[in-house]
Order: C-alpha cells, then structure tokens, then sequence
C-alpha cells in the first residue's frame, strides 16, 4: 500500500475499467446513426485520458520510469493531455490526409481528464480497507 491512500491498480483501476468499457460498447454496439453528432464525433475523446493513461502509467512502472503505485498525480495527467493533444491535433493532420485537427477534440480531452483526474484524487483520499481499525467490543465492568 501506498503512504496516504489506496494504491492505483492500472488496468485494474475501476475508472478505467469503465471508460474502456463506455468506449467498447458506444464503438461497436451503439450504431452511429443513433448517435447525436457530439457523441459520435467526441465521446471517444472524453476517455482518452481516463482510458489511456493507467496503461501509459503501468508501461513507466514497468520500465522503472515511476517509481511508486500512487493515484496519478496533476502532472502526469498534464502531461499525457498535453502530449496526446498536440500529436492527435497538432502534428496527425500534417501527416495523415484522414486527420483533422479540432478544438473540440482538445477540450474533450481535458474534460475527460478533469473528471479522471478529480475521480483518482477522490479515490486517493480513501483509506484503504485493510488500514481501518479494527473494531473492538468495549469491555462490562461490574
């Protein structure tokens, strides 16, 4: 367990588990003529973060590049946001004839990274199950 709060389980993460879940079922089971425009054209964007980051964060664990198990912090989230955002928008469409770069793209990203990053603090803030005290049964005096 990590000082201060539950350890970041990854793939394992429930928050990931269900954007990676919200994308496979709006990807290949939602037709997209069902879709409102917005919907189709950005849901997927809104989970980037949430269902990018813990597989990027576990490839750095591995690697040895991160060092602890923690909740991800503010600016490995920055970080990823800003990577992702500049080649998705800024250097795809220079270099695939089928990439647009769009604004909208940019700020569903840090949405969906905004909601993943408060998500992850709020869990950090948790205490872990195994940490609560136990509970003990007063003794009767007499």
């Amino acid at each position: 367990m990590t000082a201060g709060g539950r350890r970041f389980g990854y793939w394992r993460d429930p928050f990931w588990l269900m954007a990676t879940a919200a994308y496979a079922i709006n990807r290949w089971f939602v037709p997209a003529a069902w879709q409102a425009p917005w919907w189709h054209g950005h849901f997927a964007d809104l989970l980037m973060i949430p269902a990018g980051l813990p597989l990027w964060l576990w490839l750095e664990r591995q690697l040895g590049w991160r060092r602890n198990d923690r909740m991800p912090q503010l600016h490995e989230i920055a970080f990823l946001l800003c990577i992702w955002t500049v080649a998705a928008e800024l250097i795809a469409p220079r270099i695939f004839t089928h990439a647009t770069g769009d604004l909208w793209d940019a700020v569903a990203y840090a949405g969906g990274a905004l909601v993943a990053g408060l998500s992850w603090q709020w869990l950090a803030g948790l205490k872990p199950r195994s940490a609560s005290p136990e509970r003990t049964i007063p003794e009767l005096t007499v």
